[in-house]
């Protein structure tokens, strides 16, 4: 007999991907499960570096504080190039953040495994756990429309076979899904079969990769380093401890085998890489390591999938969608961005509060931005693998070129530059109202004073990845006159016929509230009581801020002229769950806010229960 189960969500693949999702789930108090084919996690090597704004990102569920304990840190690049004697010479240095609104300006790198652990340790403190090894074997979905725009119902069939450590043949369990997440890899099974391509090309590009501890007396072996050489390329990143790893340009000779015109796995050892970095770095010595944790090999391939999701139903994330150059830093970020991205949307939607339409825009937002990313990633690596200009070779690429690029790439590779196109979720119409806070961005960091204490906050921390839409309302300078104006807002904001009683709903079980209301005056902190801001728009006392410096004088203030809000008016900011900013608009203007949640919220008046 098969053992049959229902589930809300299933995850299939327990990487960065599927583990983000798997958390972002547990804390919305969604029925799931996750499964990996592996018995147990990754061991060394794989992805290591987090950008500036997934560490934003961790930091929203409260999982930032290990990494930035135990992470190394790269503040600098350095960049190398021929120098006159036919070694290599420093060029410049550069910071290696240039993003100038980053909270963190820095990228930490830290082994996969430590990543991995953050989330299973979060998961396990939730009485959660990865279902290991099970591999799925077939998959189908449901072809009845009415069952497929039900949210309530089970639309998706997986069979599951669970691998003994015996030659025992697999037992066999039928999950039923309302829906299901592949997070399954590069060679995801869950993309194949659905049918979907990966679309881009392979280069010509072969990287050897290792990590180890150096003994060396290159100057930057703490910082990353860009390294063009006559004998090819090298990216230092420090890692965590006395670790480096080194991504190494190989020559054809050095992998291939001359009979097959394939790589031979056999040619790429750690004494190989070492030879190989030795001729890049001279005039500086590489000598024996102390000690080499891994390496292995690889050809750039830079694809996207043609399609990320299967009637809203089952969805691929992560590297089951893209992939791309470990150099330019992006796989494992842009894969846990993937299911943050996507988390809240299914939470929303299995409590009956959002309409199904809402998860159509997973795919329209991270698609695009996964082929920007390999656009990116096209550019950045033939620059990167590209010969540098020399006396000899004027047709290559120069340290200015290479520079200037790494800079302009700057937001887009922090992940700080994220751009999400208007959609239902996405709307700019009163983008005037706050010029410098960008719809479809995240929303930006800035410490303002907690008016009841007077303790410094940062903005972001008040915006944790909790399902929840903040609604930030600039309440302007609190003279007697703005004050009337704030009184008849909230006084229109209790209203049945207004957006906040409409879609809001109060917390249920471990269902959060739809809203989360944060006030910011203007002012200074001797000037402001908060308790003139009316109940409706002060929920809790730890939620009024104002825009002033903290007691010292050196934190917070000038939040109001930074963003660009006239501080004689109202204005009203919605921070979408996952950070980015959704909408702004003026409080003479609630109609377009009933408008925006509208758009993808359900009602009371059409669902009593939500």
């Amino acid at each position: 007999m098969f053992k049959e189960s229902h589930v809300d969500v299933l995850i299939i693949g327990a990487g960065p991907s599927g583990l983000m999702c798997a958390n972002a789930l547990a804390g919305a108090g969604v029925d799931f499960r996750i499964i990996d084919n592996r018995p147990v996690g990754v061991a060394a090597g794989q992805a290591d570096g987090i950008q500036p704004r997934t560490i934003e990102v961790l930091q929203s569920y409260g999982l930032a504080e290990p990494l930035l304990k135990d992470g190394a840190q790269m503040h600098l690049c350095a960049f190398y190039n021929p120098g006159p004697d036919g070694g290599i010479e420093r060029t410049g240095r550069a910071a290696d953040v240039t993003a100038p609104t980053a909270r963190y300006p820095f990228k930490i790198t830290i082994a996969q495994a430590s990543i991995e652990a953050l989330f299973v340790e979060s998961l396990k403190s939730q009485g959660i756990s990865v279902d290991r090894p099970i591999v799925p074997s077939s998959l189908e979905i449901s072809q009845d429309p009415a069952e497929l725009l039900d949210p309530s119902s089970y639309p998706v069939k997986v069979v599951l076979d669970h691998i003994h450590s015996s030659d025992d043949a697999p037992e066999q369990e039928i999950v039923h899904a309302k829906f299901v997440v592949g997070a399954d890899g590069a060679h995801s099974w869950v993309r194949k079969t659905l049918g979907f391509t990966m679309d881009g090309e392979q280069t010509d590009y072969i990287w050897g990769v290792i990590d180890f501890i150096p003994d060396t007396d290159f100057p930057d072996i703490r910082n990353r380093a860009a390294i063009h050489s006559e004998n090819g390329s090298c990216m230092i990143i420090p890692r965590e401890g006395d670790k480096v790893r080194f991504y190494l340009q190989m020559a054809d000779k050095d992998v291939m085998d001359p009979a097959t015109g394939r790589i031979d796995k056999q040619k790429v050892t750690a004494e190989n890489l070492i030879n190989t970095a030795r001729r890049t770095f001279y005039p500086y010595v590489v000598n024996e390591p102390k000690e080499v944790d891994w390496c292995s090999i690889y050809i750039i391939g830079q694809r996207v999938a043609s399609k990320f999701s299967k009637h809203d139903r089952v969805f691929i994330a992560g590297d089951a969608c893209h992939t791309h150059s470990p150099k330019a830093g992006q796989g494992m970020n842009a894969s846990m961005n993937d299911t943050h991205n996507l988390a809240w949307k299914l939470a929303q939607v299995l409590r009956g509060r959002a309409d199904i339409s809402l998860l159509k825009t997973y795919e329209l937002e991270r698609q695009k931005y996964a082929q920007d990313l390999i656009d990116f990633d096209r550019e950045f690596s033939a620059l990167f693998s590209g010969k540098p200009r020399t006396l000899e070779n004027q047709e290559g690429v120069t340290h200015e070129e290479f520079l200037s690029a790494f800079q302009a790439f700057g937001g887009f590779s922090s992940g700080i530059g994220v751009h999400y196109m208007p959609s239902a979720i996405v709307d700019a119409i009163h983008q005037g109202c706050a010029p410098n806070i960008i719809i479809g961005e995240r929303m930006l960091p800035q410490i303002f004073v907690r008016a009841a204490d007077a303790r410094p906050m940062e903005l972001q921390d008040m915006l944790p990845a909790d399902t929840r839409f903040k609604l930030l309302f600039f309440v302007g300078l609190l003279t007697s006159e703005q004050l009337t104006k704030v009184r008849r807002l909230a006084e229109e904001l209790e209203l049945p016929t207004s957006f906040l009683q409409k879609y809001g709903s109060p917390a249920q079980g471990k269902a959060q509230s739809t809203f989360d209301i944060i006030s910011i005056a203007a002012g200074h902190k001797d000037d402001v009581n908060f308790l003139d801001i009316p109940s409706t728009l002060r929920t809790h006392w730890s939620k009024v801020l104002i825009d002033d410096t903290d007691v010292t004088g050196r934190l917070g203030g000038g939040a109001y002229p930074r963003f660009g809000i006239d501080e004689k008016e109202i204005t009203i900011v919605v921070v979408r769950p996952d950070g980015y900013v959704g909408m702004i608009a003026p409080s003479t203007e609630l109609e377009s806010m009933d408008k925006y949640f509208g758009s993808f919220l359900i009602g009371k008046t059409l669902n009593r229960e939500a």
